[in-house]
């Protein structure tokens, strides 16, 4: 996650923020011409005068993202870079001002920084989740102004103001309910345990692992016996069909045969019986096959 800025940072940003509103606005024709030199002929100082017209609308729009905990600077960056994308890929020929062109790719860009940075897990991987995530504590404050859990009701207006599934709302409520916390810090604070020592690990044991090596082992030896007691042809089948990670068709082995599919399908089925006789014969006395 983004780090406080530091004093020097801040001023920094200050600057940057004065000079920024003391840009001069620019009239439509006046735009529409800076867009055009850009785009035809690689004018860069026409790009430079549009997007410093327009860090203004940068900054502006930063404002709305202060709740989310990050700095203000980054977030102007991350506008920024949004800004000249909009730069890139305006068509004055429309009839619609930069600025109402650059104003969904400034904000994207701005919401995609804070999905990244707001939590070290991933948060809006889904419209769905994105759409959640920046208007939950808006329409529960209009639900409940004092900031109380949400009721079924309540969600379920939220959903539907959304387009979004009720169990989705629910999700996001308990996503957004708590910061990020670190699995090395203690449960409690006169606890000598980390978090981490409470996570249970389903991988198998040690001995799970020795035992499933002699289990695999043991069946290997089996099948490798079962396999000496099948004919050649019937060994080339099942090795061809069963034991390759991309098997032969039946097409293929029967050309390869000189007999039909059909011939090859009834020999891999004869085969597959003895070596099921015969893995069963190996099983020691009491265990089922």
């Amino acid at each position: 996650m983004a780090q406080s800025n530091s004093p020097r940072t801040q001023q920094a940003d200050q600057r940057f923020i004065k000079a920024s509103m003391h840009e001069p606005m620019l009239s439509r024709e006046h735009e529409a011409d800076l867009a055009k030199r850009w785009r035809d002929d690689g004018d860069t100082a026409a790009l430079h005068e549009l997007v410093r017209a327009y860090t203004r609308l940068v900054i502006a729009t930063s404002s709305r993202f202060r709740n989310y905990g990050l700095p203000q600077g980054d977030l102007v960056q991350e506008g920024n870079v949004g800004l000249m994308q909009a730069a890139s890929r305006f068509e004055p020929e429309r009839g619609v001002r930069f600025s109402t062109y650059a104003a969904w790719w400034i904000r994207s860009a701005m919401q995609d920084y804070v999905l990244r940075n707001w939590s070290i897990v991933r948060t809006g991987t889904t419209a769905a989740q994105k759409l959640l995530f920046f208007n939950l504590r808006r329409l529960r404050i209009q639900i409940d102004p004092s900031g109380g859990t949400l009721g079924f009701e309540g969600r379920q207006r939220i959903a539907g103001q959304l387009g979004v599934d009720i169990t989705e709302v629910e999700d996001m409520e308990l996503r957004l309910s708590g910061a990020d916390q670190s699995l090395n810090a203690p449960p409690t604070t006169d606890s000598e345990e980390q978090r981490q020592d409470f996570l249970a690990d389903d991988r198998p044991s040690p001995e799970d692992v020795v035992i499933e090596m002699r289990d695999s082992e043991t069946r290997s030896r089996w099948l490798a016996r079962a396999l000496e007691e099948l004919s050649p042809r019937e060994r080339m089948i099942i090795d061809q069909r069963r034991l390759r990670e991309e098997g032969a068709t039946l097409e293929v082995l029967g050309r390869e045969l000189g007999v039909s599919k059909e011939r090859v399908r009834q020999l891999e089925h004869r085969a597959l019986l003895k070596l099921r006789a015969s893995m069963s014969r190996q099983l020691p006395s009491g265990v089922d096959s």
